[in-house]
């Protein structure tokens, strides 16, 4: 196999694990709502029911929802499931909408790959400190807080994967196809 077969290989391959972990995250988000649900319903039994307080439900749905929010995003962006406002690329030729799809594209990434060291930093110096949680359950932050690095690094990873698939042309910009040249 010469160099030139290897890189398109290796994208593929790159893109196929990428894809697969934001399919996973998908499924984890997903999971964690689910959680979250049975924690409130939980909650609202052992408060008005059994006239017990609650100490954890509260702190663990909260946790499991914003979790669900960054671990879930690398699924969102892959399946196209976030709001998209299309109306300036409907109206530009193909090269303009590439450049505005690529333009957009590389400014989300770098943002998530910025927020992503940030957010490292935030969750080490939870881990480092040993960071509890104010309220009675004193949960160790380090735990909830993992899922913004993570969750945005796969978001930084999943864009990557968009931009290869852009500059190989193999998805079309803002997913609008391409109209043959007169």
């Amino acid at each position: 196999m010469n160099n030139a077969t290897q890189h398109p290989v290796a994208l593929g391959r790159f893109a196929r694990t990428v894809r697969a972990l934001s399919y996973v995250c998908g499924f984890i988000a997903a999971s964690l709502v689910a959680l979250a649900v049975v924690v409130v319903c939980h909650m609202v039994f052992v408060r008005y029911m059994l006239n017990q307080s609650t100490i954890w439900q509260t702190d663990l749905i909260t946790y499991c929802i914003t979790a669900a929010t960054f671990i879930g995003s690398p699924y969102v962006l892959m399946t196209r499931g976030h709001v998209n406002v299309n109306v300036l690329p409907l109206y530009l030729s193909s090269r303009p909408r590439f450049v505005l799809a690529l333009f957009a594209s590389l400014t989300s990434a770098a943002f998530c790959a910025v927020m992503t060291v940030l957010t490292f930093l935030f969750w080490k110096e939870a881990w480092d400190q040993r960071w509890l949680s104010d309220t009675m359950w004193r949960a160790r932050l380090w735990i909830p807080y993992s899922a913004m690095p993570i969750g945005l690094g796969l978001l930084t990873l999943q864009y990557m994967v968009d931009i290869a698939a852009l500059v190989t042309g193999r998805d079309a910009p803002f997913d609008i196809p391409i109209e043959p040249q007169a």
